[in-house]
């Protein structure tokens, strides 16, 4: 086999989740996409943009990184 510097890709499978918001976190994510659109110049549905506001709270989440990387659970 050879040595390839990319390694075997990961699982992509795509997950569904279905999740229940107030409706003041509703009107926040309309106005996080009219922002958003307002930015770039592109629209977004409030759907594709959750997935990547989700990974970008996790990376930005210090303590949770920590916990993950030394392979604790969570702490209570």
């Amino acid at each position: 086999m050879s040595d390839l510097k990319l390694p075997k890709l990961p699982d992509r499978t795509p997950m569904k989740l279905t999740i229940s918001i107030t409706p003041d976190l509703n009107q926040a994510l309309a106005d996080y996409a009219d922002a958003y659109r307002q930015t770039y110049g592109q629209s977004e549905a409030v759907v594709d943009l959750i997935p990547y506001m989700l990974r970008a709270f996790l990376e930005s989440d210090r303590a949770f990184a920590k916990t993950r990387q030394s392979g604790r659970g969570p702490t209570a």
